[in-house]
């Protein structure tokens, strides 16, 4: 006998094993992981796990009050109240006309053009800050030629000009500029 008589041997060994297979129906490939769990075993294993949440969900019983409390919650009547008074106060005309300013913005030194663009960013500032009264010095004019103070001009101009800004004036007092120096309430 040689290599090819030992080859046809084997050829024929092997065709017969996959007729026999064939035959007996036992050609099926298993696909299943070895030792993994079947149907049956899952099914017990999930059935238990619901018998274990459910022996455990009847053991912890939450106090009806405590259930109302985390699902609702609780209402600060205080805080709401000192809330809406504080949001009053910010519309009330009064308050604002007498409150001080919440920023300042100084026009000292420049010309016209550069005062114009300040002015106009720091309104836009304010504005986007929520900020409701803002001070603008513009200055008395001493400095300037003509009879007219040139920056305050511009700045009841822009401040007329403008839809962002409310009411204005002068503050009372020497000290917080005087007629040197406008307020503004922002709408």
């Amino acid at each position: 006998m040689d290599m090819g008589d030992i080859l046809n041997q084997w050829d024929n060994y092997q065709k017969n094993q996959v007729k026999k297979q064939k035959e007996s129906g036992k050609n099926q490939v298993s696909h299943k992981k070895a030792n993994a769990p079947t149907a049956e075993e899952k099914a017990r294993a999930a059935e238990k796990d619901f018998e274990a949440k459910l022996k455990a969900d009847n053991s912890k019983q939450i106090n009806p009050m405590e259930l109302w409390l985390r699902r609702y919650g609780t209402i600060d009547k205080d805080k709401l109240a000192e809330e809406q008074e504080s949001r009053s106060k910010l519309y009330d005309r009064n308050y604002l006309l007498n409150m001080q300013p919440e920023a300042r913005l100084d026009l000292h030194g420049l010309h016209q053009d550069q005062a114009r663009e300040s002015l106009d960013r720091f309104i836009t500032d304010c504005k986007a800050r929520g900020l409701r009264k803002v001070l603008i010095i513009h200055g008395k004019g001493i400095h300037s030629h003509g009879s007219d103070p040139v920056l305050g001009e511009l700045v009841r101009r822009f401040i007329e000009q403008d839809k962002r800004c409310g009411t204005s004036g002068h503050p009372k007092t020497k000290a917080e500029g005087g007629s040197g120096a406008t307020w503004v309430l922002l709408k």
